[in-house]
């Protein structure tokens, strides 16, 4: 059995000295003679030549691992009905590798049967390749064998996520993805697969020049050790956004697909399991800032405008109240009846106030009280908006 990898760059250990020493030019010559070395470069360790594995290597996790098995007859008789089958054990399962179940009708001495198998390794930890041969003599006796390869499967990347739920229903993830091998790797492809409620927006790319460009430069080669960080948007789908309640409830966002490429080409694959965050709790009425300006002047109204969504399984009937602070002031009538708000319904509610005080100010002092229960929600420090003068914003 011999496992079937790419080559690698021939290294060899340069051997150098100054001009002044016994030696002289003499180390330099020879390395300009070595065929293996870079021309030009001699004293780079990279050569340019190539050279077959020497041994068995390392496997990682999403990698497809490949090996050649040949049975060959080393007797001076002929044997018959040789069956070979080669199985993958596993921690959790054994896997059947063999590309055929038929045996062969006979094999003649100096001969020998290939087979040349092929398997995406799902798994880490310690994987044993069993390798099973029976056959029949010419006396008629059935005999049997087995040889066990015993390999370890390492993980190459280390992935850890992070979200961040937005006031709107908006979900942002942030996967942080180390390279843990010993080599680096071509990042191929970073991607997430959403949930069926949610659509993504990469946030990996700049437009410049009405072109697309990585955030990561025009080569995404991930060094050893290296980090690297990819932010996703999450938006909820138009038919499931007007359902507060489901969105409310939902936890799976979706999962990483992740592609990538090392030293001469070798391809792996990783995708993660469903991803799933912290519900946010909206309690029974949500209130969310639809439209408010950046920067507004002092002294002066500006509108605002908000979405009330009944996030709770009974009919509310709202009475809206409006509490001035010190730097911001409400304009309109408090106690204002917004009437019957069903569950998992929303209503927009435009609303106008000042600000007395320049900087950046906090929109507080909005109540809500549902009369059925009597219970009253507060909602303070709900959004900010720059106050400055009128003379500073006109300049």
């Amino acid at each position: 059995v011999m496992r079937l990898t790419k080559p690698t760059l021939f290294t060899n250990i340069p051997v150098t000295c100054e001009e002044r020493d016994l030696p002289g030019n003499l180390f330099n010559q020879l390395m300009k003679d070595d065929p293996s070395t870079v021309k030009g470069a001699e004293t780079l360790m990279l050569g340019e030549m190539l050279t077959l594995p020497q041994n068995f290597g390392n496997i990682f996790l999403g990698e497809t691992f490949s090996s050649y098995i040949s049975v060959h007859n080393d007797s001076n008789q002929v044997v018959k009905d040789i069956l070979v089958k080669a199985d993958l054990q596993t921690s959790s399962q054994r896997l059947n590798l063999s590309a055929s179940s038929a045996a062969v009708a006979e094999l003649k001495p100096d001969c020998c049967i290939d087979d040349v198998i092929h398997h995406e390794v799902k798994e880490i930890g310690t994987h044993i390749l069993v390798c099973a041969v029976s056959y029949t003599t010419q006396t008629g006796e059935k005999m049997y064998f087995r040889k066990f390869f015993k390999f370890q499967v390492l993980k190459p990347l280390d992935v850890k996520t992070k979200f961040y739920n937005a006031e709107t229903d908006e979900v942002f993830l942030e996967a942080q993805i180390q390279n843990i091998t010993t080599s680096p790797m071509f990042m191929e492809k970073v991607s997430l697969e959403p949930s069926m409620m949610y659509n993504v927006a990469e946030l990996n790319t700049v437009d410049t020049t009405g072109e697309s460009e990585s955030t990561f430069g025009a080569r995404t080669y991930l060094q050893p050790m290296d980090t690297r960080q990819y932010l996703y948007c999450l938006k909820p789908k138009q038919e499931f956004a007007e359902k507060a309640g489901v969105i409310k409830g939902v936890t799976v966002i979706g999962k990483l697909d992740i592609v990538w490429k090392t030293n001469l080409g070798e391809r792996g694959r990783l995708q993660t399991s469903q991803l799933q965050r912290m519900a946010p709790g909206y309690g029974d009425v949500r209130l969310s800032l639809e439209t408010i300006p950046d920067t507004v002047n002092l002294e002066e109204p500006f509108d605002i405008t908000c979405k009330i969504t009944n996030c709770s399984e009974r009919t509310m009937d709202l009475v809206l109240e409006m509490c001035n602070t010190n730097s911001i002031h409400w304009c309109g009538v408090s106690g204002r009846q917004l009437g019957k708000l069903h569950p998992s319904s929303s209503l927009h509610l435009a609303l106008t106030l000042l600000s007395s005080v320049q900087g950046l100010q906090s929109v507080s002092g909005l109540r809500l009280t549902d009369t059925f229960l009597k219970r009253t929600y507060e909602y303070d420090d709900i959004a900010q908006v720059c106050v400055v003068s009128s003379e500073i914003k006109q300049s």
